[in-house]
């Protein structure tokens, strides 16, 4: 039973919060965040962002989100950059004391399977006590305050690759009618593969659950696709799609790790990333999970991938192929939305697969221009 702190069940709807909101977003330089700090902005409210642009020293150069955060201050009114550190705990004390916002978005994180194994201390550090310090801090200073992480479908690890699997000629796909509609959120999250990223990334997922449902924070938990959109610093480790169209424009060879190329992701637009945060702060659930992807419509594999690309830049981008798959990676992973339908009609998918690749070609062709 929950301490006298406690609220107990979540399963009671709270109202929203109302009118002009203090919205505090985390990572609010990358492709989620940015989009978030745009969103919001648009609607009205004022926009706080937390980002030290540790995604370069994660993924490099082509990870650097510097031109984003220079795009935000110039374009946002009224946006509020702070170079903060998310393993800091006193920052992260002191900036939600200032803030007191009505809404955290927490999106940064260490986001690379290949990576948390290369640096096991600072992926936990950014994605599990990261996450801690910013509940807290919400708990503390703005405990009505609705919090939405952006968690991730690896949680579940590599248990997805145990469903029967059937071979097409361009990708694979699930062979068991249970899941015709993709992952739902009861698909267990435990005795199997993460990685490391995996791992730490649950221990968030539940650190977040358990702030709803124990506290009565007002909190949302997104477990992510394959998020994508134009606004992604994508780097070899990370950001599927973004970093494919930039291997075609520069002409890099691109690597595909196993399972022949087949292996199949759903894709999600940050728009519409973004705008099921909002349904959520409109109408909070504590403690609810969510799986938030594109789904079977906006699914797509490495090979029909690089066909797509091909058919759009008129250029073929260069392959290798390495039979060594990634720790933890999903052959097919494509999220089942019902629960997310179900409890707010009014979000559905707007971007489409075909509307996602031909940004990306708009982009690509418009930056090679220049």
């Amino acid at each position: 039973m929950p301490g006298r702190e406690g609220r107990g069940p979540h399963a009671i709807l709270l109202s929203p919060p109302r009118g002009h909101l203090r919205i505090l977003v985390t990572g609010s330089s990358g492709l989620i965040g940015s989009e978030a700090v745009r969103h919001f902005s648009g609607r009205g409210h004022q926009v706080f962002g937390i980002d030290n642009n540790m995604r370069r020293t994660f993924f490099g150069a082509d990870g650097d989100t510097t031109w984003v955060l220079e795009a935000l201050k110039s374009q946002v009114p009224g946006f509020v950059h702070r170079h903060d550190d998310i393993r800091d705990r006193s920052a992260v004390l002191a900036a939600l004391a200032e803030v007191r916002p009505d809404v955290v978005i927490h999106c940064a994180a260490q986001p690379s399977h290949d990576l948390a194994a290369r640096m096991p201390f600072e992926d936990f550090d950014t994605n599990a006590v990261g996450t801690l310090n910013l509940l807290e801090a919400t708990r503390r200073h703005a405990p009505e305050a609705v919090f939405v992480f952006m968690s991730t479908n690896k949680v579940y690890g590599d248990a997805p690759n145990r469903i029967p699997l059937r071979e097409l000629p361009t990708r694979w796909e699930y062979d068991d009618p249970a899941y015709k509609a993709g992952i739902a959120e009861a698909f267990p999250i435990d005795q199997s593969l993460h990685s490391l990223f995996g791992a730490s990334k649950v221990a968030a997922d539940v650190l977040c659950q358990e702030y709803g449902r124990y506290f009565g924070l007002r909190t949302g938990i997104f477990r992510g696709g394959c998020l994508t959109g134009v606004n992604h610093s994508g780097a070899e480790l990370h950001g599927f799609l973004s970093y494919f169209f930039k291997a075609a424009a520069q002409r890099r060879t691109y690597t595909i790790h196993g399972y022949l190329g087949k292996q199949v992701r759903d894709q999600i637009h940050s728009h519409d990333v973004v705008r099921a945060f909002e349904a959520f702060v409109e109408s909070p659930r504590p403690g609810e999970v969510y799986n938030l992807g594109g789904g079977k419509a906006n699914s797509v594999s490495i090979l029909e991938t690089i066909d797509r690309v091909g058919q759009l830049l008129g250029t073929r981008v260069q392959t290798v192929y390495s039979d060594t798959a990634r720790t933890g990676d999903h052959i097919v992973y494509y999220s089942d939305l019902s629960k997310l339908h179900a409890h707010y009609p009014g979000w559905r998918i707007e971007r489409s697969l075909d509307d996602i690749f031909e940004e990306f070609a708009r982009a690509t062709r418009e930056a090679v221009a220049s």
